[in-house]
C-alpha cells in the first residue's frame, strides 16, 4: 500500500511539474510575443545587416581553422538529443564533411522516439532541411525545421495517424516544446550562415543521441515499429560526419 502510494505521489509529482513547464513556456511565449508585435517588424535584409557582420568575423576563424571556405558550399546541422548538441558541419566539393563547431542545447522537450503527433513534445527524428530563416522569431531568430518530410507523412498514413505536428524550429534563448534552443549569439551565427549559404544547401539530421560508433539503437518502447528502419538510415548517414575528436 505505502509503495502505491509513493507511486502515486512521484506520478503527480511528474505531472505537476510538467503542467509548470508547460505553463511557464506558455508564460515566456506570450510574453516573447508581445515583444515581437510591439517593436517594429524586421526584414531579412535588416537582421542580414544587424548581425551580419559579427556572426561572420566569429564564423570565419573557424572556416580557416579547417582551411574550409566561407561561405561553404553546403551545411549539415546535426541535432544530437541527449547529449544536448548542435554540430554544424560543412561537405567540401572533395573529401570528407569537416567539423566547424559545435552549439550547447539550452532547452529540448521530449526523449529518444520520432515526433509522431501535435502536442507529444517530441523532437523529431529524421534528416530535414531548413525550409524558413524567420527575422520575427518570437525567440530572437530561427531556422524551420522541415518536419514533416515525405516519409514522416508516409509513415503516419500506414499508421493512421492525422494532425502530425510542425513549425519545428531552431531559435534561440527560450523554452520549447519539440524545438531546439540555442543561445542568442549561437542562433545569429546559424541564421547569418544558413542565409549566405542559402538554405536549399542546409539539411539538418537529427538523431536520439550520438549514433557513431555504436550499433543501431533498439526501437524506443512505445514507438512505431517502422522506427528501426528510420534509425538504420540516421546510422548510415551519421558514419560520414566522424572526425578524430568526435
Amino acid at each position: 500500500m505505502k509503495r502505491r502510494t509513493l507511486v502515486a505521489g512521484a506520478t503527480a509529482v511528474g505531472a505537476l511539474a510538467g503542467l509548470a513547464y508547460w505553463q511557464q513556456f506558455r508564460l515566456e511565449r506570450a510574453v516573447n510575443y508581445l515583444r515581437v508585435r510591439l517593436r517594429e517588424r524586421r526584414t531579412l535584409d535588416q537582421v542580414l545587416a544587424t548581425y551580419g557582420p559579427a556572426a561572420r568575423a566569429r564564423l570565419q576563424p573557424r572556416f580557416a581553422r579547417i582551411a574550409a571556405p566561407y561561405p561553404p558550399s553546403a551545411v549539415t546541422l546535426i541535432g544530437l538529443k541527449a547529449e544536448r548538441r548542435l554540430e554544424v558541419w560543412v561537405s567540401p566539393p572533395a573529401g570528407r564533411p569537416l567539423r566547424v563547431t559545435t552549439y550547447p542545447v539550452l532547452a529540448a522537450s521530449g526523449g529518444p522516439g520520432p515526433k509522431l503527433r501535435e502536442g507529444d513534445r517530441q523532437v523529431p527524428e529524421g534528416i530535414y532541411p531548413i525550409t524558413f530563416l524567420n527575422p520575427n522569431s518570437l525567440f530572437h531568430l530561427s531556422l524551420r525545421v522541415g518536419y514533416p518530410s515525405a516519409d514522416d507523412r508516409a509513415r503516419a498514413a500506414e499508421d493512421g495517424r492525422t494532425d502530425l505536428g510542425g513549425d519545428i524550429m531552431i531559435h534561440g534563448a527560450g523554452g520549447s516544446i519539440g524545438c531546439l534552443a540555442v543561445s542568442n549569439t549561437a542562433i545569429e551565427e546559424l541564421f547569418i550562415l544558413a542565409a549566405d549559404v542559402g538554405i536549399q544547401s542546409v539539411q539538418t539530421i537529427l538523431v536520439p543521441f550520438d549514433l557513431r560508433g555504436r550499433p543501431v539503437p533498439p526501437v524506443p518502447e512505445g514507438a512505431p515499429a517502422w522506427t528501426a528502419d528510420r534509425y538504420a538510415s540516421l546510422h548510415q548517414a551519421m558514419s560520414s560526419f566522424v572526425t578524430s575528436d568526435a
